[in-house]
């Protein structure tokens, strides 16, 4: 029992040291960087150096891009997902092994081969340049109906549902009182990924967006790609980018622990 606590605390530790040592580099300056032993404790130079973040690049609309981005594809992908998977999983309608099939299939495409004529979508509808391009095309996904169809198989018993048409419950009031509580541990789950993999896309919106109304991975690879790299500067907005999905991880921790621990007992 000893030896299991000391693992995860050495997991843990090794897990937060980069982020911790980030902060540490970000709160200092550059030359603090070639010190022997390198500072293992905080500076006094974190506000400066964050404010000098803000001043480089449009930061602040770079969180604000992210978050609305983020929020808004995570919301979907929850919905749509979950609405497509009980489909998938419980109702009985033609071609619905094809169909999954088909879907799941789309997983093996490499995004890229969509870029050029999905660049080309949003030329025709005049949304270049706007977070409408990043967010439509990412508002459902087939990694997300795979795996709510998965979990709703299992976790959403078919009695249950033919007890709520007994009593005169609609298709869709089954999905709304029935389906989404029974799928929300699974919904956390893909929510969190979901928000994490749209926070720290980089190429599309890169290809996309204009240099004054960026994301924050756009915005971070312009503090690198100045002639000599501020390391400070870079890790500075590093820091403040990755305060979002902290907070995504602890709103949404919960709900994951509860799906975890819920397939432990089915198990």
């Amino acid at each position: 029992m000893r030896l299991r606590y000391l693992t995860l605390i050495a997991v843990a530790f090794f897990s937060a040291f980069p982020l911790y040592y980030s902060v540490v580099v970000a709160s200092r300056h550059n030359s603090a960087l070639a010190q022997v032993p390198p500072p293992l404790l905080p500076g006094g130079n974190l506000l400066a150096n964050v404010a000098r973040v803000f001043d480089t690049v449009p930061f602040g609309l770079a969180l604000v891009n992210s978050l609305i981005v983020a929020g808004s594809i995570s919301v979907a992908v929850m919905f749509f997902s979950t609405l497509a998977g009980f489909a998938f999983a419980k109702l009985r309608f033609r071609g619905r092994n094809a169909m999954l099939v088909i879907t799941v299939a789309t997983m093996m495409v490499p995004a890229q081969l969509g870029i050029i004529p999905l660049y080309m979508l949003m030329v025709k509808l005049e949304w270049t340049g706007t977070t409408y391009a990043l967010i439509v095309p990412a508002l459902v996904n087939a990694f997300g109906v795979f795996f709510m169809t998965q979990y709703l198989s299992r976790a959403l018993p078919t009695e249950l549902l033919e007890a709520g048409r007994v009593d005169g419950c609609s298709t869709w009031g089954l999905f709304w009182h029935v389906v989404l509580p029974a799928a929300r541990p699974a919904a956390a789950v893909l929510g969190m990924l979901t928000f994490m993999s749209a926070w720290n896309d980089y190429f599309w919106p890169l290809v996309v967006l204009n240099p004054d109304n960026p994301t924050v991975q756009v915005a971070l690879s312009t503090l690198a790609s100045g002639y000599v790299n501020d390391y400070v500067l870079g890790l500075a907005g590093t820091a403040i980018g990755t305060l979002p999905l902290v907070a995504v991880f602890a709103l949404f921790g919960k709900h994951i622990i509860g799906g975890i621990m819920q397939g432990a007992v089915k198990g």
